[in-house]
């Protein structure tokens, strides 16, 4: 088949050159979208009184026959023809011959492929949506499980006060709504129909680009056709929710993997999920969080090389713009399958309840020591350096807080009284952060029952 522009020049594609311009060897990813966006235009074409409407039925006929051959993968795609869309249109030409050279009619490659990809995105939108709502549900369903489970926090890094297990996993869960929203936000800036636009202009022939809005589902239409065919913003977006959200299972996969350590071992992955050492028999690895980790820095590279590809470029399309494909298909199915991941791990994962215990007492209570102070009179900064010389204290002769007694704290303040020995443990300290978001009992209940609310499960 010709070049679909071979008209102009007097020199055959150099081979090279050829290859190295060629996109279908990753823009097959839009094929189906390409399909569907072919249907709505022959429709179109149809009711501007281009097409026939037997011309359009024959056309209609052989995109549902290339669809189903693309679902099978028995289509051939071949890279003399560029990309997705000359192939599709030279398929469409060997069965139908000039009919099939019709269907361009009104349209521009540059106006077809940013409707491809919009409708790429939002589909890919839609299937990342669900899985986070799927990882939430898990670490609701996590928090209930370990509703009573006290441990430590850490800031730093360092062992700062005890909170329940729940509280924990609901911090996460929010982080996780807020993702979903963003990637609602991008959604509604993608839902804009392009095609239509032309090459910049917009076309000659009188389109309904309304009625083309509604066959593809697209809930507005681009306002300016040379805004349309430049504006990439939306896959921006799109990789930007992606790289956040990947940010987001790589710390609690952080998390996680420190946690399993033998130094904590505060949780247990499921052996399923775990790989082993080729040298050291004893290894278990947490290597699928591993990867929720490492992956997060190509979600990283994608936004940046996006970003950079866009920057300074002169206004309407240029072939750059072919280099936003790759990030966006990548992007998509790497936060896809490490969204998958986490919630394997979270399904399988299981808490010691005993060493999470036994790891939020002692020195995490200093700061209830403190408040203590304060509820007697002492202004804050005093209580803290009185809590300060106790902590000093218990380091100096290897002692934990709840083996203090009472006349070993007096000697400290007086206003230390027998009430306070009914702080030193870490359900006493969990209990007293009765605020609103707090980690009190009481209050993650509530939390719980909001969440739950809010994800239709009651």
């Amino acid at each position: 088949m010709k070049k679909p522009w071979s008209g102009r020049f007097k020199e055959q594609t150099d081979p090279f050159v050829e290859e190295f311009t060629q996109s279908v060897s990753f823009d097959y990813q839009l094929a189906l979208e390409d399909i569907e966006q072919n249907e709505a235009h022959v429709k179109t074409l149809v009711k501007a009184g281009v097409l026939t409407e037997e011309e359009g039925e024959k056309l209609l006929k052989e995109l549902r026959r290339l669809k189903q051959l693309v679902k099978e993968g028995r289509f051939n795609w071949r890279k003399e023809l560029e990309d997705v869309h000359m192939n599709v249109e030279a398929y469409l030409t060997e069965r139908l011959g000039p009919l099939g050279k019709k269907l361009h009619t009104a349209r521009s490659r540059n106006d077809q492929v940013v409707t491809d990809e919009r409708l790429y995105v939002k589909r890919a939108v839609k299937e990342i949506l669900a899985l986070l709502k799927e990882l939430r549900l898990e670490l609701i369903r996590l928090a209930e499980e370990y509703a009573d489970a006290v441990m430590p926090a850490y800031t730093h890094l360092q062992r700062a006060q005890p909170v329940l297990a729940a509280h924990y996993f609901l911090a996460f869960r929010e982080l996780f709504l807020k993702d979903a929203e963003r990637f609602e936000d991008c959604y509604r800036r993608t839902d804009e129909l392009p095609l239509g636009s032309g090459a910049v202009a917009g076309v000659d022939f009188p389109l309904d680009r309304f009625f083309t809005a509604s066959e593809l589902k697209f809930n507005r239409l681009t306002r300016n056709s040379l805004y349309a065919t430049f504006e990439r913003d939306f896959i921006v977006e799109f990789l930007f929710c992606c790289a956040l959200t990947g940010q987001h299972l790589s710390r609690l996969a952080e998390d996680l993997i420190i946690w399993n350590a033998e130094e904590f071992k505060f949780v247990e992955l499921p052996d399923r999920l775990c790989t082993g050492s080729s040298i050291m028999p004893q290894k278990k690895n947490p290597d699928a969080l591993e990867l929720v980790r490492g992956k997060t820095g190509r979600l990283y590279g994608n936004l940046v090389a996006l970003l950079t590809v866009l920057k300074a470029l002169p206004s309407a399309y240029n072939r750059d713009l072919q280099e936003d494909k790759e990030p966006l298909f990548d992007s998509h199915l790497t936060l896809r399958d490490a969204l998958k991941a986490t919630l394997k791990v979270l399904q399988g994962l299981k808490l010691d309840r005993e060493r999470l215990r036994a790891c939020a007492g002692n020195l995490l209570l200093i700061t209830d020591l403190a408040n203590y102070l304060v509820e007697k009179g002492l202004p804050f900064r005093d209580a803290h350096e009185v809590a300060g010389r106790v902590t000093a204290y218990l380091l100096e002769k290897g002692k934990r807080l709840e083996e203090l007694t009472l006349e070993e704290l007096k000697r400290f303040s007086p206003l230390f009284d027998e009430k306070v020995l009914e702080l030193l443990k870490p359900e006493s300290s969990v209990e007293r952060k009765r605020v609103y978001g707090g980690t009190a009992p009481e209050e993650v209940l509530r939390q719980i029952r909001v969440v739950k609310a809010e994800e239709g499960l009651e």
